[in-house]
């Protein structure tokens, strides 16, 4: 058994493992792993990673740019006094910091052109100075980051001469000077304060006040740490310890976004998953970063459609992202047994579990229940439909609850930390740290290779598998299915690897039709309870409109089974 010894930098971590031979020699063999300092979607290669700057990408500053780099929380009313006395921040206060009241006016077309265009400008005073801000909309993987721009101006109305149109691009190049005018505006008391720790220079403000948007109002009680300079990680484990004390949640909008939303009723998207850019030259340590960094930025993308309950496919991608996490922590644990896999693994499945009721709910109604009345218009699904809402509007209330817990955000704060230090590096043996340092490639033929074989074993006697039996196997071939997309871009050579892929979505997609069918008696059972003689009849209706898309769905999942047995492994050439 041998030795190794493991130091840490801010570069990298170098691990020593001395192993002895029979001759009684001992030799050293080193191990380096390199630190990348960010949640990121873009890593560059052979090169030392610069002051991390967003949760998306390790970036450097380029000359005449700003970029604001900020975790929000959202806090109950009353609560910032107490939290602006924690220790972790009265011991590393710079000073009592500064207490200012800002009012700021936000501006846009009567069309919203900026809004349109992912834009928000506005014009702050703050004592007798006045200045204004154009900021863009996190970009491709980076949800903390927003590019900006300030330039002070003479009064509250924006002067765009000021500002370097040609950086910004339309429609700021070519708006009139008279085309502006203000669409909703905010009042807020702010408390500033300075903190210097170990490794990152942070500002940490405690805003309270209102957006105002006409007769309408909402208030405003957040905190928001921005990072100055050093490691963004920092940003997590002071947001964590926040929560310690107070029910805080992580907030994902912006305060010009709840402006817009307050003001014009704007319905924010969901968002699909972002591709992760992996190279064969990215080692395995970098690659776990890369798509758990992904899975997290879907989450964030994903949590406030989802509380806001408008569209069901908010709710819909967050468990697709709690998903494709849980299936990365398969994938790795066996080569990296480190505990922190099933930790992260336990708290996205419990979450996936509190999203899944709103989900069945939603597939009801938006496919089972439509189709039919499109299909039987004869038939009064007016008292189906309302059940079905009734408890879909149930279920929602319910979530909101879970989003709000302080169990999610620190589920959501606890994931970016992981990636941001590099957690599962952690209480592993020489073997796994090893495996980390190595190219992906060879790993990514084994794993594939481990979960097709398992697939094929499951459904080795696929037309003799009941709805049981059927789900198993759907829950391996999604593994399968996200694997073969992550490793994708290792085999953009290999021309059967997207048929393969292709193949694989398909058939999955069948055994989803026939799980939905399964959920849907099940939720039938729960509606059926009712004593009326038009909803019992609406139920039969149902009933016997499954069974007939039973029949279609077993033909099409056997055909769909047999291509893909058919299909040749891209991997492994």
């Amino acid at each position: 058994m041998g030795r190794q010894k493991a130091s840490g930098s801010r570069s990298g971590i170098v691990v020593a493992i001395l192993q002895r031979h029979p001759n009684a020699n001992w030799t050293c063999h080193v191990i380096v792993i390199e630190y990348s300092l960010a949640l990121p979607t873009e890593l560059p290669l052979n090169v030392q990673q610069p002051i991390v700057l967003d949760s998306g990408a390790a970036i450097a500053v380029r000359p005449g740019e700003q970029t604001e780099i900020e975790l929000k929380l959202l806090a109950p009313q009353g609560i910032l006094a107490k939290l602006r006395e924690m220790p972790v921040i009265v011991q590393h206060e710079r000073n009592r910091g500064v207490i200012r009241r800002l009012e700021t006016v936000y501006y846009d077309t009567p069309e919203r052109a900026l809004f349109q265009h992912g834009m928000s400008l506005r014009v702050r005073r703050s004592g007798k100075h006045f200045v204004q801000t154009l900021k863009l909309l996190p970009g491709t993987g980076r949800p903390l980051a927003r590019r900006q721009w300030e330039t002070p101006v003479d009064g509250m109305t924006p002067d765009l001469a000021r500002l370097p149109t040609a950086d910004i691009g339309d429609p700021v190049t070519t708006l009139a000077p008279d085309a502006l005018v203000p669409a909703f505006a905010t009042k807020v008391r702010r408390h500033a304060r300075q903190l210097d720790l170990p490794d990152a220079s942070i500002e940490i403000v405690f805003d309270e006040g209102t957006i105002q948007a006409g007769t309408r109002q909402q208030v405003l009680s957040e905190i928001e740490l921005e990072l100055k300079s050093g490691n963004a990680g920092v940003l997590f484990d002071l947001g964590t310890q926040l929560l310690d004390v107070a029910p805080l949640q992580v907030g994902t909008q912006s305060k010009a976004e709840r402006g817009y939303m307050l003001a014009f009723d704007v319905v924010q998207p969901a968002a699909k998953a972002e591709p992760v850019s992996i190279t064969v030259e990215h080692a395995v340590d970098d690659v776990i970063a890369l798509l758990v960094g992904s899975c997290w930025h879907h989450l964030l993308n994903n949590h406030a459609v989802a509380k806001e309950g408008s569209d069901p496919e908010g709710v819909h991608q967050m468990r697709v992202a709690l998903r494709r996490l849980r299936t990365i922590c398969a994938l790795f644990r066996r080569e990296i047994p480190s505990a922190s896999f099933e930790a992260i693994n336990s708290e996205a499945r419990w979450l996936m579990q509190r999203l899944g009721q709103s989900r069945d709910w939603d597939v009801f109604s938006t496919t089972i229940v439509s189709r039919l009345a499109a299909a039987t218009p004869e038939v009064d699904l007016g008292g189906l439909r309302e059940a079905v809402e009734r408890r879909r509007k149930s279920s929602y209330g319910a979530l909101e609850a879970v989003l709000a817990d302080p169990r999610c955000s620190r589920f959501l704060l606890s994931l970016a930390h992981w990636v941001e230090r590099r957690g599962w590096r952690n209480e592993i043996d020489s073997d796994a740290l090893a495996v980390l340092s190595q190219p992906m490639p060879t790993l990514a033929d084994k794993i594939l290779a481990r979960l097709h074989r398992k697939a094929l074993k499951r459904g080795a006697q696929f037309r003799r598998l009941d709805s049981a039996a059927q789900h198993d196997l759907r829950i391996d071939l999604k593994k399968l299915r996200y694997a073969a997309e992550f490793f994708l871009p290792l085999y953009a050579g290999h021309a059967p690897a997207k048929r393969y892929v292709v193949r694989l979505a398909r058939l999955q997609k069948s055994l989803g039709r026939a799980c939905d069918i399964a959920n849907g008696r099940r939720l039938l059972g729960s509606i059926g309870q009712d004593d009326r003689a038009a909803l019992h009849l609406a139920v039969g209706t149902v009933t016997g409109w499954q069974a007939r898309d039973q029949i279609a769905v077993a033909k099409t999942l056997r055909k769909r089974w047999r291509r893909f047995k058919a299909t040749p492994a891209f991997w492994g050439r």
